[in-house]
């Protein structure tokens, strides 16, 4: 084997090294997990840590859940986990639209798919405000 083939060789099995990773990353299993099941924790409003739940727009992560105040003022709880394949989605409070930096999924403040590739909307769990306690329970 001269340089030549050897280089084309080393260059042929580096694409199909990253190509193999690729697809690996978009398994079911490169994400956390499937979206959290018998959900039931309280949050303290009160607790500085909450603070940004009393804004419209607010929101905290907690044990793979997003809990958003929207823009009307209600709270909203969803899965983090996107349904394309198990990445973690994030909040945009100012554009008031959750997104997956994986593969580019969106979905709106309650949860629906508006661009693909997710193929169904996210978890949602319910929410009851008692005073300054927030119930987020399945």
């Amino acid at each position: 084997m001269d340089r030549r083939q050897f280089l084309a060789a080393l260059g042929i099995g580096a694409a199909a090294t990253a190509f193999i990773m690729n697809m690996d990353s978009c398994s079911k299993n490169s994400g956390i997990g499937a979206a959290p099941s018998n959900v039931n924790f309280t949050i303290d409003l009160s607790n500085s840590a909450n603070s940004s739940l009393l804004t419209a727009g607010g929101y905290i992560y907690q044990d793979n859940i997003i809990i958003i105040k929207t823009v009307k003022g209600n709270y909203i709880a969803l899965s983090m986990i996107c349904t394309h394949a198990g990445c973690t989605v994030q909040y945009d409070g100012l554009g008031d639209q959750i997104f997956c930096p994986c593969h580019g999924s969106t979905y709106s403040d309650n949860g629906q798919v508006t661009g693909g590739p997710a193929p169904s909307s996210l978890q949602t769990y319910k929410t009851s405000l008692s005073g300054n306690s927030l119930r987020i329970y399945s």
